[in-house]
């Protein structure tokens, strides 16, 4: 990967030779596999058997989980926050595994709406939960920075399971809970 970048550094029409470029092509290569490091994990090494049994039958939220993804479009980042509610039928995951969650999938190329249902399925198989509700509100820099460059524009996407997508009044629970 650190000759490809350095490549294109020689593509854009610069010096991958000169001093403040020379160590650019494995700092680079270096980044982009932490940015793409989800494909290297997987749900079973991520979830580590943190399941517990538990009574509770409430919602369960965990909110504002900052996330940074790659565009798979433009290869360029969305920053944001992930908002994740599940009711529990039996069992509740670790409170940081829903945050490793997010990560893992939110650590590949991907697109906001396939992020947000990968995540809600995921709890969802994971936990058996009566429902499961993931919301993401992110700022995409293919947006900001090329293209239209509308610096204030953001995305809201949505996945809602079981009961938050049966019951308006979970629904309504989850969404006055995460504001």
């Amino acid at each position: 990967m650190k000759d490809l970048f350095s490549q294109i550094i020689s593509q854009i029409g610069e010096d991958p030779a000169r001093p403040g470029l020379v160590d650019t092509p494995a700092r680079a290569a270096a980044a982009f596999e932490y940015l793409t490091s989800g494909y290297k994990r997987s749900i079973e090494e991520v979830v580590n058997n943190a399941l517990f049994p538990s009574d509770s039958k409430d919602m369960i939220i965990v909110k504002d989980i900052e996330l940074y993804s790659m565009c798979e479009h433009h290869l360029l980042p969305f920053v944001g926050k992930a908002h994740v509610g599940y009711i529990p039928q039996g069992m509740v995951l670790g409170l940081s595994k829903v945050a490793r969650i997010v990560d893992m999938y939110a650590r590949r190329l991907q697109i906001q709406e396939q992020l947000t249902h990968q995540i809600a399925e995921t709890i969802q198989e994971v936990t058996g939960a009566a429902g499961v509700a993931v919301i993401i509100e992110a700022k995409h820099l293919c947006m900001m920075m090329r293209g239209v460059e509308k610096q204030n524009s953001s995305m809201k996407t949505s996945a809602m399971y079981g009961a938050f997508r049966s019951s308006a009044a979970t629904r309504t629970e989850f969404l006055s809970l995460i504001k």
